[in-house]
């Protein structure tokens, strides 16, 4: 057996897994990313081995900027005499606003075999509401609430922030029957509290961590750009160690880790620590569809190497509660760190 045998064919550890009460053939999702946004390229995600697809997010501010736009279009007509007689040609508004995610959504619904999950970023408390409650009547098997925002009002105290967060949580649960996730960012004073007040409001699972991208600065042109900056192995440190917290204390909680999945030994530590499965992104823009196989083929030859009979067996060996000792996830794992550092000689 090889890290690029056919996952769906080769024999060996049962890598099927649940995650927000979805019944899944692997640990291997397809986080949102450019190559979640046409219905091709998520079969070939399905054909090397994805286990879900998670679309492309809707910003709020980018539909309804959109909307507005060919609203303006359609009113142009009655400003201008020689239009009265000629009325502008129909638009086709399939591809902009709300109507490009709800296509994709049925789009993918109908071609793909394996969960699609559509991802919300909302600007104002309503908008959540309806756009989940529009992704999910559109056929998405569950909904991901992309909690993504920079505060910067000094006036705004983080725990306005974050009831505001919750507040967000509760009316999406309110009104989509679809598991919820919540797609945090790791800025949390209490990280512990808010993901239990997260579920408390409603939330079915955590995906941890949001990656914040900064902006740049052009050099010769004097201006500030944005750049996307791709995750390294090195980043999904931080995600283990609040995986591996977080298991232990909300077990019933799905766990989704995201940012930093790049081989199959990261796939078999996100397992191993109580992840559900483990998110992939910046690996296949730099890889391509294939990493898919890659990952899910190589995380089975290594199971099946140690016996490993399944994912499940895995799951949660080493979260906080299952090492001799917690503290390693916690400031000592950091002081150890530390201490332990040496220059390369």
């Amino acid at each position: 057996m090889t890290a690029t045998s056919d996952p769906q064919t080769s024999a060996g550890p049962d890598l099927a897994t649940t995650y927000l009460g979805l019944q899944l053939s692997g640990p291997v999702i397809a986080s949102a990313n450019p190559t979640t946004r046409t219905v091709e390229s998520m079969l070939a995600l399905q054909e090397a081995g994805a286990a879900a697809v998670v679309l492309p997010s809707l910003f709020q501010e980018e539909v309804e900027a959109e909307e507005m736009a060919i609203f303006d279009l359609m009113d142009m007509g009655g400003e201008f005499a020689e239009f009265d007689s000629a009325p502008l040609a129909d638009v086709d508004t399939s591809g902009l606003g709300t109507d490009r995610h709800i296509r994709l959504v049925r789009e993918a619904k109908q071609a793909l075999s394996i969960p699609v999950i559509a991802s919300v970023n909302g600007t104002q408390p309503g908008g959540w509401s309806r756009y989940a409650t529009i992704l999910a009547e559109a056929g998405a098997d569950a909904i991901e609430l992309n909690l993504y925002g920079v505060n910067t009002d000094p006036d705004l105290d983080a725990n306005t922030m974050e009831t505001q967060y919750l507040s967000i949580i509760e009316s999406v649960r309110s009104v989509v029957s679809v598991p919820l996730a919540v797609k945090l960012s790791q800025n949390y004073m209490s990280l512990s509290n808010f993901a239990k007040r997260a579920q408390e409001a409603g939330a079915d699972g955590l995906v941890l961590f949001n990656r914040f991208l900064g902006p740049d600065i052009d050099l010769e042109e004097f201006q500030v750009r944005p750049k996307v900056a791709l995750s390294t192995s090195g980043e999904l440190r931080v995600r283990m160690r609040w995986i591996a917290i977080l298991r232990s204390q909300l077990p019933t909680i799905g766990l989704a880790a995201t940012g930093g999945v790049h081989t199959a030994e990261d796939v078999i530590k996100t397992l191993m620590v109580g992840a559900d499965v483990a998110c992939v992104a910046s690996a296949l823009l730099q890889r391509g569809p294939g990493v898919m196989t890659e990952l899910v083929g190589g995380a089975r030859a290594w199971m099946a190497e140690r016996d490993y009979a399944s994912v499940q067996q895995l799951r949660g060996s080493m979260s906080s509660t299952s090492v001799d000792n917690p503290g390693e996830f916690e400031r000592a794992q950091y002081v150890e760190a530390i201490k332990s550092w040496t220059p390369d000689r």
